[in-house]
């Protein structure tokens, strides 16, 4: 393959793709993602990571509430919630993607103590932060071990949709 002498490293227009407008609570949810990823990865503590977002304008323009309470009680309840979805995966939790591992934190999370949010809006937010920041097929993952989640945690709320 023949490459073009006039094209040159650095030089052409970049391609930016718009995002679509998110709301503040799926960007409190995308912020808290990777909070909770560098809590996984480095262990600091939740605070400091809270602090470090916030010095570097990460928490503008999203729900800080819904952020902090992600951020904060995942940390405190991660072997807790990792209990929840254990049973519905194929390896040991310690060899999941960190950003899966944190995703189904969140999610799982949400489903039990979130009852306000539908289950459905809980998956989905799921399966968004996955296609965004995940493996290729980590979407899917995520969507079905929720799924299974929320069969265990939502029951009465399930049924009575299907009774629909």
């Amino acid at each position: 393959m023949k490459i073009s002498d006039s094209i040159q490293p650095g030089q052409g227009e970049e391609i930016v793709e718009k995002e679509k407008p998110v709301s503040p609570r799926s960007q409190a949810r995308r912020a808290a993602l990777q909070a909770i990823y560098q809590w996984q990865m480095t262990n600091a503590a939740a605070l400091q990571i809270m602090q470090q977002f916030s010095e570097d304008g990460y928490l503008e323009k999203l729900d800080f509430d819904l952020f902090k309470d992600l951020l904060f009680t995942i940390t405190d309840e991660a072997e807790q919630l990792d209990e929840m979805y254990a049973e519905f995966i194929d390896r040991d939790i310690k060899r999941l993607d960190p950003i899966e591992r944190a995703i189904l934190r969140i999610g799982s999370y949400e489903l039990r103590s979130k009852i306000e949010i539908p289950y459905r809006v809980v998956i989905n937010e799921a399966v968004e932060l996955a296609k965004r920041f995940g493996a290729e097929e980590s979407h899917k993952f995520v969507n079905g071990v929720l799924d299974k989640v929320a069969k265990q945690t939502r029951e009465l709320e399930i049924s009575t949709q299907a009774d629909k």
